[in-house]
């Protein structure tokens, strides 16, 4: 029998006995960042719908929607100190929904159907590795690391994977139809399983989780003005600025990984430990000494700050 099933069969045991609040009356502001995960939810459930029906505007408008309202809910739970698991647990089944089997859903009945089972096993595996992707985000939520690393991904998150993924459906709303030739939808097919090895890989992405903490006080107006103009060319031309977008993230992973490297290298070289280096620590001394001669008294270390006296059978301490 393995000796860590008991362990973890009263660890699960616990958890299931630990309340969904740790207060008897809840109150409301834990309740917020809860409402928005839900809207979230029904944006996904309703690009699903919008999909069926084949339009494919609104299906693409409401995962665009979905992505916003999952960058912001995490922030307003910490502004408001209402994070909870109950919370924790809810985003990431909708994350599930919302970035995992409507974007699926969608790039099938684009175009991906036409190659019947092979197209659904392309997409089935798109969900999967979403599905997976978020379990490893929710085991390594408790592994300490530096708080240079909460700036990158463990692999492509979610949200991202299903805005890209999704680039094929922009490219063909801009007049390529022919992406859906059966030749196209071959790539377009690689072009997915792709996306979802991205988010199961290890290879790391740029979060700025670091950057939303402080801003200087000249770049206020200037993010407020790229915001809104974003936010606007989102709404006039968001076929374009949606496959700009796309081409531009992907075209930063090369970036997030150098950097990434560079980090990782830089900290190994400040910690004499993680580096290595034996001996590196501050004070040791890297000789070895020799043992005393037999009835040769050691000499005590010179320069060091602790005196030591030998001590022999029948001598009287000093």
């Amino acid at each position: 029998m393995d000796p860590e099933l008991p362990t973890i069969e009263q660890e699960t045991s616990r958890r299931r006995r630990r309340p969904m609040f740790r207060h008897a009356r809840v109150p409301v502001r834990l309740l917020v960042p809860n409402f928005v995960t839900l809207l979230g939810l029904c944006a996904g459930l309703t690009s699903i719908r919008m999909g069926i029906e084949g339009r494919y505007d609104l299906a693409l408008a409401a995962i665009v929607f979905a992505a916003a309202l999952d960058g912001v809910d995490g922030r307003i739970a910490r502004a408001l100190k209402a994070s909870s698991r109950f919370g924790a647990e809810l985003d990431s089944l909708a994350d599930f929904v919302n970035f995992g089997v409507a974007p699926a859903f969608l790039v099938f009945t684009w175009g991906l159907g036409d190659l019947k089972s092979a197209g659904w096993i392309c997409v089935m595996i798109f969900a999967l590795s979403s599905a997976l992707r978020l379990a490893r985000f929710n085991a390594a939520l408790d592994d300490e690391k530096p708080k240079w690393q909460s700036n990158y991904f463990v692999g492509m998150p979610t949200p991202a994977a299903a805005i890209v993924v999704m680039l094929p459906v922009y490219l063909h709303h801009l007049g390529l139809d022919w992406l859906k030739s059966p030749w196209m939808l071959k790539i377009v097919m690689l072009y997915t399983l792709f996306i979802a090895f991205m988010m199961v890989s290890t290879i790391p992405t740029y979060s700025g989780k670091l950057m939303g903490e402080r801003v200087g006080r000249e770049w206020v107006l200037p993010i407020f003005i790229l915001a809104a103009t974003y936010v606007a060319m989102l709404f006039t031309y968001p076929y374009e600025t949606l496959a700009i977008s796309t081409l531009a993230y992907l075209a930063m992973i090369p970036v997030s990984w150098k950097r990434f490297q560079t980090k990782a290298l830089e900290q190994g070289r400040s910690d004499p430990q993680a580096a290595g280096e034996p001996g590196a620590a501050a004070g040791a001394d890297t000789t070895a000494a020799a043992p005393p001669a037999p009835g040769v008294e050691p000499t005590p270390p010179q320069g060091g700050s602790a005196r030591v006296f030998p001590l022999r059978p029948g001598d009287p301490p000093r």
